[in-house]
């Protein structure tokens, strides 16, 4: 049964990786060229226990689907693969929960390497970049208020960052707007904020990144 999903939108690049990926995971590799069907996919096979990431594939939204991901499925090991070698950006998905962060730039041989100490329960990053591992102290702490933070409470605070009101969000969602308002109160107990504004601002801050390299 398949142990990782490699979730990126160029075909070529998913062989290489899952060519280069053989023999270390001794199993299949599934592919998603999407978000959405990476979402699918794990939904569908609760066994996988790893996700190459892709920072700029369709639906990916930077570090925010990173979170998601942490959120969704917490068992779940997620690597970083991106051509952006921004330290701010790295610090941010390290503090966020990945377990590696591997740039686009990293040779194929090191990939192994990189996987063999994910599985055994490490974090890596090249050895050119280690140092990034130093701890941003507001990035943490943010990233501790985020886990505090049920899966639909993540996706109402990410639809306040995108600017949707709270019928707009019920909608979305299909609930009553009550309910929208009780996450709303929730998600500013939890991540200290005295109101929407602030914590929509906070979380695309802190979350937002983008693959300009590519």
């Amino acid at each position: 049964m398949a142990r990782a999903i490699i979730a990126d939108d160029h075909p070529i690049f998913r062989a290489a990786i899952k060519q280069a990926l053989g023999e270390t995971l001794e199993s299949d590799v599934l592919e998603a060229s999407t978000f959405a069907q990476l979402e699918t996919q794990l939904k569908q096979n609760p066994q996988l226990e790893l996700v190459f990431l892709d920072l700029s594939m369709p639906g990916n939204e930077g570090l925010t689907s990173l979170t998601l991901l942490r959120s969704q499925f917490p068992d779940v090991l997620v690597v970083i693969v991106s051509a952006n070698e921004n330290a701010h950006i790295i610090r941010q998905a390290m503090a966020l929960g990945a377990s590696a962060y591997i740039p686009k730039s990293v040779p194929l041989p090191e990939w192994a390497a990189a996987v063999e100490t994910v599985l055994a329960g490490d974090n890596w990053l090249p050895e050119g970049l280690v140092d990034l591992t130093e701890t941003d102290h507001e990035v943490v702490k943010f990233a501790r208020s985020l886990e505090s933070l049920t899966p639909q409470q993540l996706k109402v605070l990410k639809a306040i960052a995108d600017g949707r009101l709270n019928k707009q969000i019920a909608f979305d969602l299909g609930v009553q707007e009550t309910t929208i308002k009780q996450h709303v109160s929730a998600i500013l107990r939890k991540l200290h904020c005295v109101n929407r504004t602030q914590a929509g601002i906070l979380f695309r801050q802190m979350l937002s990144a983008s693959d300009p390299l590519e």
